[in-house]
C-alpha cells in the first residue's frame, strides 16, 4: 500500500521544539516517541493514558507519517 493524499495537520515541525523533529501538534511529544512506544508493545489506550493530552488521531497520524517516511527514504544496508 502506498501512502498518498496525506492530511498530516497534527504533525508539526519547529526548530525551537525538540530540535525540529516531527512532533504532535507543537507539543514536546515526537512522532518517534509514539512509534517507539507502539514498537515496545504499548497499545493506543496505554499511550493515551500515559499522555492524556494526546488524542487517538494524534497516534493515527504519527503512524501514517512514519509509514510515509519509510516509503520515501532509501537506506543502503550492509551485506551480512
Amino acid at each position: 500500500m502506498r501512502v498518498t493524499n496525506l492530511n498530516l495537520d497534527r504533525i508539526t515541525f519547529n526548530q525551537n521544539v525538540m530540535g525540529g523533529k516531527p512532533c504532535i501538534r507543537g507539543m514536546r511529544v515526537t512522532v518517534g516517541t509514539i512509534i517507539g512506544l507502539i514498537a515496545s508493545g504499548y497499545t493506543q489506550p496505554d499511550i493515551l493514558k500515559a499522555y492524556p493530552y494526546l488524542e487517538a488521531d494524534d497516534i493515527r497520524q504519527a503512524l501514517i507519517y512514519a509509514a510515509w517516511r519509510t516509503e520515501e527514504t532509501e537506506y543502503t544496508l550492509a551485506a551480512v
